[in-house]
């Protein structure tokens, strides 16, 4: 399923991937610069979050609260190997019954068994589409 849309409709584009989703993992599959995080970001409004949402990339993983849901926001664009991915406690994070949105996730895949991948491909500089694949 496909969804091209402009940045000025991110909400509408985060309310269509959690329509069209049956998972909680979700792995964005996008260049740098492509809205990753702002589409997230987006998400978890969505989802009910309140609080600030930023980034994790320095400190890897962020956790929201919403709705009784717990969120875990992944950016694993520094972790260079599985055993990184150990030392940050992966496997408590995905013990959980909650949403995985993770973000540069090639190395996270032979952890898990169900997910979507998102892709967010750049049209131009205002345009973007979003890809929804199940595995």
């Amino acid at each position: 399923m496909q969804l091209k849309y402009s940045i000025l409709e991110i909400d509408l584009a985060a309310t269509w991937l959690l329509e069209h989703s049956n998972h909680k993992v979700m792995l964005f599959d996008a260049p740098m610069g492509s809205g990753k995080t702002t589409l997230i970001s987006s998400i978890c409004k969505r989802l009910g979050v309140e609080d600030e949402i930023s980034s994790p990339t320095f400190s890897i993983v962020n956790e929201y609260r919403a709705n009784n849901n717990a969120i875990f926001h992944y950016d694993l664009y520094r972790i260079e190997d599985s055993n990184q991915l150990f030392d940050i406690g992966i496997n408590d994070y995905l013990d959980n019954d909650a949403f995985h949105l993770v973000e540069w996730p090639e190395l996270i895949k032979p952890y898990l068994t169900q997910y979507h991948i998102i892709n967010i491909s750049v049209i131009d500089n205002h345009t973007r589409l979003l890809d929804i694949k199940t595995l």
